[in-house]
């Protein structure tokens, strides 16, 4: 099976996930400006008729495409449960428990009953038992600290979180544009 590719503009900035078949057109329609990172995936097709030979294409894991896509050009990067738990981690941000996905829930720092907004500096992850304790109220109101401060995440570091198959180089890229460094390996 083949993992997604990571999607870049023309001057290298990351743009999103597509699946390769999107790539495969992109290519077939001379749109790959350049490639970068060192997968390769050979994609075959039918006969040539003339030939006999079998068509094949082959496509990078990281490709730059000429058009005027610029997915989160502007705004914050969508908020789902998903990507919200893996910021955090899978950790409740008020009891620093790490839970299985499917036991988490979304808490609301401003209860959104009272104003608090959807978005990801207002949200963090917090288990069925504090976000029950908490309640609607503010952390301070409830006697709760925050274990960390919500962020949202940029573009580089959405994609990173919204791909559950991400290649090492493209990981390695998306790091280049994260704010985080790639650890050095021992040799």
């Amino acid at each position: 099976m083949i993992p997604s590719i990571l999607k870049l503009d023309s001057g290298g900035l990351p743009v999103g996930w597509i699946r390769w078949q999107t790539a495969a057109t992109l290519y077939a329609r001379k749109r790959v400006s350049w490639e970068a990172g060192a997968e390769r995936f050979r994609i075959f097709g039918g006969l040539n008729a003339g030939s006999g030979e079998r068509s094949h294409i082959e496509i990078g894991s990281i490709i730059a495409v000429s058009d005027r896509t610029r997915k989160f050009a502007t705004g914050a990067p969508l908020l789902t449960n998903r990507t919200l738990f893996q910021r955090d981690h899978n950790l409740c941000l008020y009891c620093g428990q790490q839970f299985s996905p499917s036991v988490l829930t979304r808490d609301h720092v401003i209860p959104a009953s009272r104003g608090g907004e959807n978005v990801w500096i207002n949200c963090v992850t917090a288990c069925e038992r504090c976000n029950h304790r908490k309640a609607n109220r503010t952390p301070e109101e409830a006697g709760m600290k925050l274990l960390a401060v919500p962020y949202t995440p940029n573009l580089a570091e959405y994609l990173i979180l919204s791909n559950r198959r991400i290649l090492a180089d493209q990981m390695e890229f998306l790091l280049n544009f994260s704010g985080k460094k790639p650890r050095n390996r021992a040799a």
